[in-house]
């Protein structure tokens, strides 16, 4: 059995496509295919069904999946600390955040702890949500930086994975702002509104679609980068909802303002994840660092 059979299975299991799945893992797909196969034959039964047109798990290939994203992430940790014991290293502890965060939050907030950045030697990967996920769920990474709503669903069961809060932020629905300073666009005229939207991957996308009621909106673009809609959005091609925190700077100057109600802003969090199960000696005393320093 070879660990990167696991891994092959955890993307085939998320893609559930062999040519996406061979793509994200770097090898041809016949090669993928007969590692597929290689593992279905250790384990001696069927992990997919396999037709035409699709792929879907069997009952046996659901049954596999906790316990391959358990056992991934161990053995990833073992390699590291047995590094650790002797001596080696494993190389710089990963930080897995979303865009947004890695450039609006991620700096100030490492340097508000000298004992964060005095541990030393953090490595900073900036990816959507998903991407995040995933890197955190197959042990590429030790946290994960991202914005937060109870209401949004996350990959991240909570029996194996704790997080703490270490800032907040507010979701807020923008216009750019006409020769007046009101808004160019707002729900609370009878006009379709364009809306630039977030796609599946991003995660303020699953926090805006869990909090959004029924509002007489006209989707025009979407994008998982928040960056990509707050150019937009100070261009006057719609509304979106924006993170406070990335359009603090325009709402001030006045070149964006609101363009909905009260009830148009969501508060959200910005949470920081690990994995449950005690993990090494530099990344525990990293999470007693940022604990220090969590928002209550």
């Amino acid at each position: 059995m070879d660990l990167i059979w696991f891994e092959d299975y955890l993307a085939l299991s998320e893609t559930l496509n062999f040519s996406k799945a061979a793509e994200a893992r770097h090898v041809t797909q016949p090669a993928f295919s007969r590692r597929i196969r290689a593992l279905e034959e250790w384990v001696g039964a069927p992990l997919f069904v396999r037709t035409t047109h699709s792929v879907t798990l069997t009952r046996a290939g659901e049954h596999f999946h906790t316990q391959a994203e358990i056992l991934t992430r161990a053995l990833h940790q073992l390699r590291r600390e047995t590094l650790e014991v002797a001596g080696r290293g494993a190389g710089p502890l990963s930080i897995a955040a979303t865009h947004v965060l890695s450039f609006t939050f991620f700096p100030k907030w490492v340097r508000s702890s000298e004992k964060i950045l005095a541990l030393g030697n953090l490595n900073l990967i900036s990816d959507s949500m998903l991407a995040c996920e995933r890197m955190m769920l197959r042990g590429d990474v030790s946290f994960l930086l991202c914005h937060y709503h109870r209401s949004m669903g996350s990959r991240l069961d909570t029996r194996q994975f704790k997080s703490i809060v270490v800032g907040t932020d507010t979701l807020v629905l923008l216009s750019a702002a006409d020769g007046d300073r009101k808004s160019r666009w707002s729900l609370q005229n009878d006009e379709t509104v364009p809306y630039l939207t977030y796609s599946p991957q991003s995660g303020l996308g699953r926090i805006v679609a869990s909090q959004l009621v029924k509002r007489d909106l006209k989707k025009i673009f979407t994008s998982h980068l928040a960056a990509t809609l707050l150019s937009m959005v100070r261009s006057g091609d719609g509304v979106a909802w924006l993170p406070r925190t990335l359009a603090e700077d325009d709402i001030a100057a006045g070149s964006l303002v609101e363009a909905g109600d009260a009830k148009s802003s969501v508060p959200i969090e910005i949470r920081l994840f690990r994995p449950a199960a005690r993990q090494g000696q530099e990344v525990e005393a990293l999470w007693s660092a940022f604990e220090a320093i969590e928002v209550g």
